[in-house]
């Protein structure tokens, strides 16, 4: 069984291979990968494995923008440090995960369950991305945000959202009428419930709807620079270690 990694805290990569191949001495961790954009690269030019570890939350995005990007045909085992809704989603549908820090007894119970579902996903081989993520429940993405501004409450239809940033530790929407609502979110909680496909978080303070996006320019030291039909308080700047997913992003319509 060749097995890839999915991880970008190394002692937690480190502890998972170990429980591995203590309980799979026959299994090869064939990579081990700690970015959205080094695990689209890998795949894209590689063959699958037959199973893949990832964790949800790695150093530039989440894993799900990983499935907008490369056809997965083989078993997922998720890894998250929080049991939210979405993984328990995963689990109904078939698909385990790993609660870290990382227990051997559960991880072997994974196994099993992969074992179990082995013959499926051989037959399904060639599916597209989107069968996979309707196995695992996480097509659904969220329509509107229930925000509250004047004493009034009202709903803001996603594909009217601009941009969300994060100013003073508190999420904004601001849509393209450039109006501006604070959720009780984190910005990480939001975009786990947006599709990778439609929204790019480009660093730890923005989270951008493609259709905002006028034009992309380069900039000093190889990075980009991302221009809004809404305005942005910040600049927006991609680094280079991002560029290449970014463009890839941008390119996969």
């Amino acid at each position: 069984m060749n097995i890839i990694i999915v991880e970008d805290e190394l002692k937690a990569a480190k502890s998972l291979a170990t429980l591995i191949n203590k309980l799979k001495p026959e299994a090869k961790i064939i990579s081990q990968l700690q970015s959205v954009e080094r695990a689209v690269n890998y795949l894209s030019n590689h063959g699958m494995p037959d199973l893949l570890f990832m964790d949800v939350q790695l150093s530039d995005g989440i894993c799900f923008e990983i499935f907008g990007q490369v056809k997965i045909s083989c078993p997922v085992i998720f890894c998250t440090a929080y049991g939210e809704y979405a993984m328990e989603a995963i689990k109904a549908n078939g698909i385990d995960y790993l609660l870290k820090p990382f227990a051997e007894a559960d991880l072997e119970m994974a196994f099993e369950k992969v074992m179990s579902l082995k013959n499926f996903f051989q037959q399904h081989a060639s599916s597209d991305v989107d069968q996979l993520l309707k196995r695992i429940g996480l097509t659904e993405w969220k329509s509107s945000f229930l925000v509250f501004k004047n004493n009034k409450y009202q709903t803001v239809q996603t594909d009217q959202i601009a941009f969300i940033y994060i100013s003073y530790n508190m999420a904004s929407i601001v849509t393209f009428k450039e109006e501006a609502y604070v959720i009780n979110q984190s910005l990480d909680q939001v975009q786990q419930q947006l599709s990778p496909r439609q929204f790019y978080r480009l660093n730890r303070q923005y989270l951008i709807n493609f259709s905002a996006i006028k034009e992309v320019e380069h900039y000093f030291a190889r990075k980009l620079f991302v221009r809004l039909l809404v305005a942005t308080p910040d600049k927006l700047l991609i680094g280079k270690e991002k560029t290449t997913n970014f463009l890839h992003w941008l390119e996969d319509r």
